[in-house]
């Protein structure tokens, strides 16, 4: 098979080039396809990190270092198309992070926002802005943007949970900050389940306002209400053909996604059933909270179950399985692209 060349640049042209270098141009006519591509091709692969394989590497982290010494002592889950680069898709960071018994992470902020799925919470906490809340399995626990935040654990077992980060997005503005808290632990001025009762029960304060800028004002969704609600929907009406049964994570402020760069979704598929092909332009990250699934993506199959992280490129047709009963969470950097006017799907 021949492979075609590209032609030679004519040497008048090429002089031409060779004076632009020097003075920092370039000719666009030579770069627009690599600039402009006809369709998103994505450098990332689909990948899924078994969770069986990495709690062991977890729990050796825990002894090798302290999370005093770590700051955050997480696995950052590299896409394998991409080592070295802290990146589950093009824009987002995940791993799976530990706290040990007794253990606190020390309080910091940063530009960047955060989002934290349980996986095993066993009494440990996140405090967020002066309010400490407790972790539970399959907890969506969010950090919003330059908000003080810490975690420990005061029971016997170990905390792990699932980071997701819009840092890469932070970072291409070159827009991040960071500092420190000038003690492990910030002051609790609030008291727990503070931001639940003032924006979660359906009520709201007479004169609103907003904590946390574009960002949900609750920054604990459990899943001991998530769950009901899914299953009630799940229960009343028929799966979408693409989506499965699916609810998305809401600010009550203003209706739209949690976070403002990152879309949070919770879906259910039963036994056997399975979505139809579709594509979209945000990279998605997949934790399966219950059962397994099957997932076909770019014409690679995998199998992830409980406690298990895909990670799936931007653009690339995908497909997923029920292979039990399965409920699974999601985040993307759909609500970026959306405020941005430039997301978009395709449905087979």
């Amino acid at each position: 098979m021949q492979t075609a060349t590209a032609p030679a640049i004519p040497a008048n042209r090429q002089k031409f080039y060779d004076r632009l270098s020097p003075k920092a141009m370039a000719p666009l006519w030579e770069v627009l396809k690599g600039l402009v591509p006809e369709q998103p091709k994505s450098k990332f692969a689909p990948h899924v990190w078994k969770f069986a394989e990495a709690r062991p590497l977890l729990m050796e982290a825990g002894d090798l270092l302290t999370a005093e010494e770590a700051e955050r002592r997480v696995l950052v889950l590299e896409n394998p198309a991409m080592p070295g680069g802290s990146r589950i898709t093009a824009t987002m960071y995940a791993g799976y992070q530990l706290i040990m018994p007794g253990e606190i992470a020390p309080a910091h902020r940063h530009t960047a926002s955060a989002l934290r799925m349980v996986l095993e919470g066993n009494g440990g906490y996140t405090a967020v802005a002066g309010e400490l809340t407790e972790m539970k399995r399959g907890d969506l626990v969010i950090t919003p943007a330059m908000t003080w935040h810490d975690h420990g654990q005061k029971e016997q077992k170990p905390v792990i949970w699932v980071d997701g980060l819009d840092l890469h997005m932070v970072n291409f503005y070159e827009a991040a900050f960071m500092d420190h808290f000038n003690d492990k632990t910030q002051i609790m001025s609030k008291p727990q389940g503070h931001s639940d009762a003032m924006f979660g029960s359906g009520l709201g304060p007479m004169q609103p306002f907003s904590p946390f800028g574009q960002t949900s004002p609750i920054f604990n969704y459990s899943f001991s209400k998530a769950r009901p609600a899914l299953m009630q929907v799940a229960g009343a009406n028929p799966p979408d053909a693409h989506l499965g049964h699916a609810l998305r994570y809401v600010n009550p402020q203003d209706g739209g996604w949690a976070m403002p760069t990152i879309a949070t979704w919770l879906t259910h598929l039963p036994k056997g059933f399975e979505t139809k092909a579709m594509r979209s332009t945000d990279g998605r990250t997949i934790v399966v909270l219950e059962g397994e699934i099957t997932i076909e993506a770019d014409g690679k199959t995998f199998t992830a179950g409980e406690s298990d992280v895909a990670g799936i490129p931007s653009w690339v047709w995908t497909k997923v399985r029920a292979s039990k009963d399965a409920i699974y969470f999601s985040f993307s950097d759909r609500a970026a692209q959306e405020k941005l006017g430039i997301y978009r799907e395709e449905r087979k």
